[in-house]
C-alpha cells in the first residue's frame, strides 16, 4: 500500500489520508468512502480527490485495486478471534509487512553506517515512542561511546540538540509513534535546521515527521486495543541496532569487556 503512494505528490490532507490508511491496511479494502473519511478526519470529497490523485477514476476504483492485491482473507479460526487473539494477529501482520520491507537492506544499512558514525548520537522519543527511544538507547551504549537519550520535549529539547551538536554529533535518530506530539516534529524541523541528519522509525511513511526526516523507515503499529501496540517498531530498532554494531569496528570488543565485566561485578543472577 505505501509502493501504491510513493512517488504522488500528496496534499497535507491526503497524506493523512494514506496516513490512515496505511494504520487500517486490513480494513481499508472494504471502507466506504464515507467510512474512511471519518477515519481520517477529513471530507468525503477529499477521499475522492484522494483517489483521483493516485491515478484512479475514483474512490470505488482504488478500493477495487485494493482488494485485488490485499492478502488472501483469514481461515475460518481466525474469524473467530477473540479481540486480544486478533490484536496479535494485528502485530503478526505487521511484523509479516516489515520483513518484507526488510528484503532490500540497503536503507537499514545506510541508517546504521550513519548513527555509527555520529559522536555523538542523540537519539528523541517523546510521549508513545520513549519506551523505543529508550530501549534502543540502552542497548547502543554497549558498543556506541556516546549515546545520549532525549526524552524530555519543551525548551530543553534544542537545547539538548545544540549541545550534542557542539559535541561533534552528525546524526540524530528518532522514534516517532502516534499521537505524534508537535514537539518531535520541531524538535526534528530544528536538528535538520543545525545540520544533523535525521533518521526516523516512524508508523507509516506518512506520518506527520516524514517531512523533517532524512531518512525514514516506516514499522506499523497495531490499533486493535485502546492503546497501540508497537512490536514492529521495536524489532526495527533492534535491526537498527545490528546494522550500526555492523559499522562499529570495535562493537564485538565493547561487549566482549562489558560481558567479562559483567561476570566480575556477578551484575546479572543467572
Amino acid at each position: 500500500m505505501q509502493q501504491l503512494f510513493e512517488g504522488h505528490r500528496l496534499t497535507p490532507t491526503q497524506r493523512r489520508i494514506a496516513h490512515c490508511m496505511v494504520r487500517r491496511a486490513a480494513d481499508a479494502p472494504f471502507l466506504s468512502s464515507v467510512e474512511l473519511a471519518e477515519l481520517a478526519g477529513v471530507s468525503q470529497p477529499s477521499v475522492t480527490r484522494f483517489a483521483v490523485a493516485l491515478g484512479f477514476d475514483g474512490y470505488p476504483a482504488l478500493r477495487r485495486h485494493l482488494r485485488e492485491v490485499a492478502p488472501a482473507e483469514r481461515g475460518a479460526d481466525e474469524d473467530s478471534y477473540n479481540e486480544y487473539q486478533q490484536a496479535v494477529q494485528s502485530e503478526i501482520d505487521n511484523l509479516r509487512h516489515l520483513a518484507s520491507l526488510l528484503a532490500d537492506p540497503a536503507p537499514v544499512v545506510r541508517a546504521g553506517r550513519l548513527l555509527a558514525e555520529s559522536r555523538p548520537l542523540p537519539v528523541l522519543g517523546l510521549r508513545a515512542a520513549s519506551a523505543q527511544a529508550g530501549g534502543f538507547a540502552y542497548f547502543a551504549r554497549k558498543v556506541h561511546p556516546d549515546v545520549r537519550l532525549l526524552d524530555e520535549g519543551g525548551t530543553m529539547l534544542a537545547d539538548r540538540v545544540d549541545a550534542a551538536v557542539r559535541a561533534g554529533a552528525t546524526a540524530l535518530l528518532c522514534f516517532a509513534l502516534p499521537r505524534h506530539p508537535r514537539e518531535v516534529v520541531e524538535g526534528l524541523e530544528y536538528a535538520r535546521s543545525v545540520g544533523l541528519t535525521v533518521v526516523t522509525v516512524a508508523d507509516s511513511a506518512f506520518a506527520p515527521v516524514a517531512r523533517h526526516s532524512d531518512l525514514l523507515l516506516p514499522a506499523a503499529v497495531g490499533t486493535g486495543l485502546a492503546f497501540d501496540t508497537a512490536c514492529a517498531p521495536m524489532l526495527l530498532g533492534r535491526v537498527l541496532l545490528e546494522a550500526m554494531c555492523d559499522a562499529l569496528p570495535d562493537a564485538q570488543a565493547r561487549l566482549e569487556e562489558f560481558d567479562a565485566k559483567a561476570a566480575a561485578r556477578g551484575l546479572f543472577a543467572e
